[in-house]
């Protein structure tokens, strides 16, 4: 039975991922939008912030990722919108194969094409000035943490895929937790930020994300943000499959 699970999620990977690559456009799309605040903060607004360090696309790098992450599962959620309307699941579930396979195939396609968004940004920040002296350990640390938050929201997705009645519907989600990077440590140092503003920012779940992964690519010590940035990702992913696979059963029966 988990044999045919995996093989049966494998086609189904396969299937989205041939989807995306016949729309590279979407990947475009969602790469744009973070590397234009990425430019915009460096060359507009980056001599008059203050965020104590030299090099300011080092300090923002990880909240530009993050941004690249929550605009791309919104495109993660309208597929699955669309496979929902199109009848194409009821295709499947009268397929012998499991019928969780669906899911994941789609969830498995958005590690795939947010991976390679966060490519293309890291290759656009060592051009403007992106430098780390992070080892192996680090960059793989980044690595899973970063694959963890793409799991974690392409799971709110999949929610807002199965229940939303239209298009707009299915994306519009995400317009929030891209803006939560802005309220965050991502692209000012939180102490500068008046009391009400800074007590959201140090205590809601990109904050502590960001400074995980800025503390790994600059070869800091990274305390007990890790762990505090660990317990949001998996406290949000557990959350978010209870309730996807909830509306999934309820959707298909």
């Amino acid at each position: 039975m988990t044999t045919q699970v995996f093989s049966d999620t494998g086609v189904m990977l396969e299937r989205s991922v041939r989807h995306v690559t016949r729309s590279v456009d979407t990947i475009i799309t969602v790469t744009i939008m973070p590397l234009a605040f990425m430019l915009l903060f460096v060359y507009v607004f980056g001599g008059a912030i203050q965020a104590d360090t030299d090099n300011y696309v080092n300090y923002l790098m990880p909240g530009i990722l993050l941004i690249a992450i929550a605009s791309g599962i919104a495109y993660t959620a309208y597929r699955l919108f669309n496979d929902l309307q199109s009848g194409i699941f009821e295709r499947f579930h009268s397929m012998p194969i499991a019928r969780s396979s669906v899911l994941w195939g789609h969830v498995l396609t958005s590690l795939v094409s947010n991976a390679i968004s966060v490519v293309i940004i890291f290759l656009v920040g060592l051009l403007i000035g992106f430098r780390s002296s992070a080892g192996v350990l680090a960059w793989l640390a980044v690595a899973a943490i970063l694959a963890l938050f793409t799991l974690a929201l392409t799971w709110v997705a999949m929610i807002a895929g199965l229940l939303a009645s239209s298009p707009d519907g299915a994306t519009a989600f995400s317009y929030p937790i891209i803006f939560l990077p802005f309220v965050s440590s991502a692209f000012v140092p939180t102490d500068t930020m008046p009391g009400p503003v800074r007590a959201f920012a140090e205590n809601q779940p990109v904050t502590s994300i960001v400074n995980t992964i800025r503390a790994l690519l600059e070869q800091q010590p990274v305390g007990g943000q890790i762990w505090t940035a660990l317990a949001w990702c998996v406290g949000i992913l557990m959350v978010a499959y209870a309730f996807a696979m909830m509306a999934y059963r309820r959707k298909i029966a």
